[in-house]
C-alpha cells in the first residue's frame, strides 16, 4: 500500500516575508552567528569579484538599508536603499532541490530523531545539511539588481545576502524554503515518515530471548582460560581518508590527529609508556605541528598553525618559531627558546674566551645568552649550545643550526662553515 502523501502546503507556506531587520553594530570577524549562516555568506564571498563591493554591501546591511525580505522557492527578494532616493529591487536566485534530492534529505532527517529535535530547536545538523547539498556552494547563488552596477555581486545584492544570513541564524527552515519547500510541508512529511517508521518497528516481532534455568546459572563451574591477547602490529595503522565536506572539520587536521592517536596508542601498547602524557597543551601543540611535513607557514600548514595557535591564545608566528625550536632540539630546544635562566659558573663562563680564540670576539652576555647584532648562542639546561639568528638590530631571534656541546661548533654550524 502506498503511503499517503503529506497534506498540501498552506497557501502561504511557500512564501514568507520578513520585516526589515534593524541596524546592527559593525563588528569584525564572521557576520552570522551560526555555522550555516556563515556558510551562506561564504558561498557569496568565495565567488565575488570585488572585495570592495562586499565591504560596502556589508556596511549597507549593518546600517539597516535592506527593506522587508521575501523568500520563495529558489528566490530571495528585497528593496535595498542605495545612493538614490528610490530603492533598488534586488534578488538572489538559487537552485531548488528536485524530488530525489528532497527524498534523500527527508529520509536522512527521519532516520535520526536527534535531527528532527534539532530542527524543531532551530538548529541545523551538519550531516543533515550535507546529505542533499542543502547549503549553496560555488556559483549556486545568482544575484540580480535593478541598479546600473554590473558588479558580481553589486553592493545591494551583497547587502541582501548578508541580511539573509541573519534570517538563517534565527530560522534554518528559511533555507528549506529557498530550496523549494516550506516549514509546514517539511514538518508534515517528517511526521508521516516518522509514523510509518514507528509502525514498521512495532510490527516487527522481536525474536524470543534465550533463557537459562536459575540452577544452571548458579551452579559452580570453572571459567575457561582467556585466549592470549592479539599480537601488537609492527607499525601503527593508517587512518581512513577524510573527504572535504562543507561545514565539517578540516580533513588535514582530522588525518593528523588520527595518525597521532594511532602512533601514541602503538607506543603505549609496545612500551607501556605514554611519550607525551607529561607535556603541557602548548608543548603538545608545538610537537604536533613540528611532526607535520613541511617547514614554516606553507599553504598546507597555514590552517593547522592558525587553529592550534588560536586555541592556545598564541599567534601563528609564535607557533612557527616554537616549531623551529622543537625541530632544533625537541623539548629542550623549546625550553631554550622560552626560558632564560642563569647558568652556574663553568661552561658558560669559558664560552667567550673560546669564541674569542676562534676569532669570534664580539659576543655580549645576558643570562644564558651570548649575542651579536645578528647572531646568538643560547646555553641550554642540557649543557648544549643552541644557535639563533636575527635580522641585524631587530631582536627577532629564530632557531638555526644544530646544537653542540662546544659554542664554537654551534656557531660554525650556524654560519654553515
Amino acid at each position: 500500500m502506498t503511503p499517503r502523501r503529506a497534506p498540501a502546503p498552506r497557501h502561504d507556506d511557500r512564501r514568507r516575508t520578513f520585516p526589515a531587520l534593524p541596524p546592527r553594530p559593525a563588528a569584525e570577524g564572521d557576520f552570522a552567528l551560526t555555522w550555516w549562516g556563515n556558510a551562506w555568506v561564504e558561498s557569496m564571498e568565495d565567488t565575488a569579484l570585488d572585495a570592495a563591493r562586499l565591504e560596502r554591501g556589508r556596511a549597507y546591511a549593518d546600517r539597516g538599508r535592506v527593506d522587508a525580505i521575501t523568500v520563495t522557492p529558489g528566490r530571495v527578494m528585497a528593496y535595498v536603499h542605495g545612493s538614490r532616493p528610490r530603492p533598488y529591487r534586488t534578488e538572489i536566485r538559487l537552485r531548488t532541490l528536485d524530488d530525489p534530492g528532497w527524498e534523500d534529505l527527508l529520509d536522512a532527517a527521519a532516520a535520526r530523531p536527534d535531527h528532527i529535535a534539532a530542527l524543531l530547536d532551530k538548529d541545523m545538523p551538519h550531516t543533515l545539511a550535507a546529505s542533499a547539498d542543502l547549503l549553496p556552494t560555488g556559483r549556486d547563488l545568482t544575484p540580480d539588481c535593478s541598479c546600473p552596477d554590473d558588479g558580481y555581486p553589486c553592493k545591494h545584492a551583497a547587502a541582501l545576502c548578508y541580511q539573509t544570513a541573519r534570517l538563517l541564524d534565527e530560522d534554518p527552515f528559511v533555507l528549506f524554503l529557498m530550496r523549494g519547500r516550506g516549514e509546514h510541508e517539511v514538518l508534515a512529511d517528517l511526521t508521516r515518515r516518522n509514523a510509518t517508521r514507528s509502525a514498521a518497528e512495532r510490527t516487527t516481532a522481536a525474536p524470543p530471548m534465550p533463557t537459562v534455568e536459575a540452577r544452571v546459572a548458579l551452579a559452580p563451574r570453572t571459567r575457561p582460560v582467556l585466549p592470549p591477547p592479539f599480537p601488537v602490529p609492527a607499525q601503527p595503522g593508517r587512518p581512513p581518508v577524510y573527504p572535504q565536506t562543507p561545514g565539517a572539520p578540516d580533513p588535514l587536521a582530522l588525518d593528523l590527529l588520527a595518525t597521532e592517536a594511532a602512533a601514541r596508542a602503538h607506543t603505549f601498547l609496545t612500551t607501556g609508556l605514554d611519550p607525551i602524557g607529561a607535556l603541557t597543551p602548548w608543548q603538545d601543540a608545538v610537537r604536533l605541528a613540528a611532526v607535520h611535513p613541511g617547514s614554516g607557514l606553507t599553504a598546507s600548514t597555514r590552517a593547522l598553525y592558525r587553529d592550534l595557535a588560536t586555541a592556545l591564545d598564541r599567534t601563528p608566528t609564535d607557533l612557527a618559531r616554537a616549531v623551529a625550536a622543537w625541530r632544533q632540539g625537541g623539548l629542550a630546544g623549546l625550553a631554550v627558546l622560552e626560558e632564560p635562566w642563569d647558568p652556574p659558573a663553568g661552561p658558560f663562563d669559558r664560552a667567550r674566551p673560546a669564541l674569542a680564540a676562534a676569532d669570534f670576539p664580539h659576543f655580549r652576555p645576558w643570562r644564558n645568552r651570548l649575542s651579536t647584532p645578528s647572531l646568538q648562542l643560547r646555553f641550554g639546561r642540557d649543557a648544549l649550545w643552541y644557535g639563533y639568528e636575527s635580522d641585524r638590530d631587530r631582536e627577532d631571534w629564530w632557531p638555526r643550526g644544530t646544537p653542540d656541546t662546544d659554542p664554537v661548533g654551534a656557531l660554525t654550524a650556524l654560519l654553515g662553515r
